[in-house]
């Protein structure tokens, strides 16, 4: 039993193409929603048979990383396995549910980031802060909750555990979803903007604590203007 090798295999074609494109979709060239060249496109970019490309597409569908959609072509679903699986289980979970996983990842990203931020990074939030007040101006309330995803996504990415921000990255789509159905009366919105101002304070000043209660009452403040889902 000692010499017992495992066989010494090259990777079939199919599988070499799945890894090719599932790069493509990791790294950002295809992006979520993006849709894919066609087939015949593919078949004649790589210099693969039709079959080759076909068995790779299949593959990458039944991860949950591209979706077919009959008439009209194939479109990235996913930027990874794990991001395809969170996706599905956040968008079809109760709204309460999402804000408690939400508080508990955003607490424990917000001290990260007080203690691991860059210069860069509070550049980034100041940014998308001013960047949120001015939404907030226009009363679009869907573009308000895509500006304050972005906000919080920086957050999570200042603390610079990737595993972390990506799962963050998944949760964030519901919780889009969920505050862009929400028109917060005006003094709930201004304390909401205070309390986005006092976050990145206690991040530039690596104030954990602070943090970490900044985050825990943006998410509170959250769930106040939200309708529970049943």
């Amino acid at each position: 039993m000692n010499d017992l090798r495992a066989p010494n295999r090259v990777a079939s074609l199919s599988a070499q193409l799945v890894d090719t494109l599932r790069e493509q979709i990791a790294s950002g060239a295809w992006p979520v929603g993006m849709r894919i060249p066609a087939e015949h496109d593919l078949v004649e970019q790589l210099g693969v048979g039709r079959t080759t490309v076909r068995e790779a597409l299949g593959a990458l569908v039944h991860l949950g990383l591209l979706e077919a959609r009959k008439g009209d072509g194939t479109y990235v679903r996913a930027s990874s396995e794990m991001h395809s699986v969170l996706m599905r289980r956040a968008t079809t979970s109760k709204d309460r549910d999402v804000l408690e996983l939400r508080a508990v990842l955003e607490e424990y990203a917000s001290a990260l980031a007080a203690s691991r931020r860059t210069d860069d990074d509070l550049i980034q939030l100041r940014r998308l802060l001013d960047e949120a007040e001015a939404t907030a101006e226009t009363q679009d309330t869907a573009a308000a909750a895509a500006v304050d995803a972005r906000f919080h996504q920086a957050v999570v990415s200042a603390g610079g555990n990737t595993l972390l921000a990506e799962l963050y990255d998944t949760l964030s789509i519901a919780v889009t979803e969920q505050i862009g159905a929400t028109l917060w009366p005006a003094d709930t919105a201004a304390a909401h903007a205070v309390l986005h101002r006092r976050l990145v304070e206690a991040i530039a000043a690596a104030d954990e604590i602070g943090a970490r209660h900044c985050a825990a009452e943006i998410v509170k403040l959250t769930a106040t203007g939200s309708e529970p889902r049943k």
